[in-house]
């Protein structure tokens, strides 16, 4: 086993830094064209047909299949050869794709290039988490996991407002140019995190555990009760990120208004993110997990009667409600699997993270376009009941198993 190599604060600093401002503009690229790729691939804004649905839900969901099929993979290779050539090596990948995806609406151009992000994507994530995993102290883990999820969740939100807005401005013919301002973005990334590197990064011990080792970790039951419940929670968000814009209209809220709304939203992740955080390693991770998916499940139900009853001011505040409750799960889920990380495959052990959202997407997209495209809206009603059932049930079972296995609060 390789000794552990000192860490000077300067490059600790920078790393975290450089992965924060990485993560920020990875993800606003990300949500920009996610927010039109419907659209975009439909060749038309509004209308959008149950076979546009459907097809759009096919195409989305090949960047979770690249990304969970192969994520494994390049989190051994950040723990063979180091973080930021994985991250950046994933970064410029993924820049060159979009401008790919800008040159054409053919759907086996559309759906192979984002099979290929999808592989870009899960080398981004790995080895970010690896780097906060390696950098942040035990006790201040969750404020780190909070600020990178900030960013995270911002860069996302933040691209997803901007993107519904330029689809108002920009007419589909010339939906291109959203995709070429996600290249833009990521190299723009890509630069500044280099700069702030400026080479003091601190060398990585190189991993002397074989993946099929790190695999069957993955399998213990402490693990799973962390990870499962993000196969449900991106069963949900990958759904609502593709479509939330048409289904917003048929319910009659203006995309306009509805950009402004989630800018605004998320521009309060800055805060709540790190103070989540904070909360976590004072309070413990199972506590805040658990009112995390408290949150996810106020939010469904709030989305059902959405649905069934339309817009009223008291479903859309159960629903802000919701959002903020469920907010508080990403930075304990993270910080709790850093906790269980092998200190020498940590990439490894953090891409499950990537795997297990990604494979929610997957299945999300493709079970939520199947039954809405059979019974249209209330085909959504089971959709959310599995999901809801699923949290509450992997939430009971993380705290049997953390008594069982006396899992600490840090």
């Amino acid at each position: 086993m390789a000794t552990p190599v000192p860490v000077p604060a300067s490059a600790r600093r920078s790393e975290l830094l450089a992965v924060l401002t990485a993560t920020f503009f990875v993800r606003f690229a990300f949500g920009i064209t996610v927010a039109v790729f419907a659209s975009y691939l439909a060749g038309r804004s509004t209308g959008l047909s149950g076979s546009d649905v459907g097809t759009a839900g096919f195409v989305s969901a090949l960047a979770p299949i690249g990304e969970f099929s192969t994520v494994l993979l390049a989190g051994a290779a950040a723990d063979r050869w180091g973080r930021f050539p994985v991250l950046f090596g994933g970064m410029g990948s993924a820049a060159v794709l979009f401008v790919v995806i800008s040159a054409s609406r053919a759907i086996p151009v559309l759906g192979a290039a984002n099979l290929a992000f999808g592989v870009a994507s899960g080398a981004i994530l790995a080895s970010s988490l690896a780097v906060i995993a390696d950098r942040a102290p035990t006790d201040l883990r969750g404020y780190e996991m909070g600020r990178f999820d900030a960013m995270n969740l911002f860069g996302w939100i933040g691209g997803f407002a901007f993107g519904l807005g330029l689809e108002q401005l920009v007419p589909n013919a010339e939906l291109e140019v959203v995709f070429l301002a996600g290249a833009a973005a990521i190299a723009a990334g890509l630069l500044a995190a280099r700069r702030l590197l400026r080479g003091r990064v601190a060398p990585v011990a190189r991993s002397t555990f074989p993946l099929a080792r790190i695999v069957r970790q993955a399998v213990r039951p402490t693990v799973l009760v962390v990870t499962l419940p993000w196969l449900a929670i991106y069963a949900l968000l990958g759904t609502a990120l593709v479509f939330l814009g048409p289904a917003a209209s048929g319910v009659g809220i203006p995309p306009g208004e509805l950009a402004v709304a989630i800018g605004l939203g998320g521009s309060a992740l800055v805060v709540t993110q790190p103070y989540f955080g904070r909360l976590a390693d004072r309070a413990g991770r199972t506590s805040m997990m658990t009112v995390g998916a408290g949150g996810f499940v106020l939010v469904l139900l709030c989305a059902s009667l959405l649905i069934r009853f339309g817009v009223s001011p008291l479903i859309l505040a159960g629903i802000g409600l919701g959002v903020l409750l469920a907010l508080s799960y990403g930075p304990a889920a993270l910080a709790a699997l850093a906790d269980l990380a092998l200190a020498q495959g940590r990439a490894t052990t953090m891409a499950i993270y990537s795997l297990t959202i990604s494979l929610g997407m997957f299945v999300g997209l493709l079970a939520s376009t199947a039954l809405y495209g059979r019974y249209g809206p209330p085909g959504l009603y089971p959709y959310f009941g599995a999901i809801a059932a699923v949290l509450v049930a992997l939430t009971v079972a993380r705290w049997v198993e953390a008594r069982r296995a006396r899992i600490p609060v840090r």
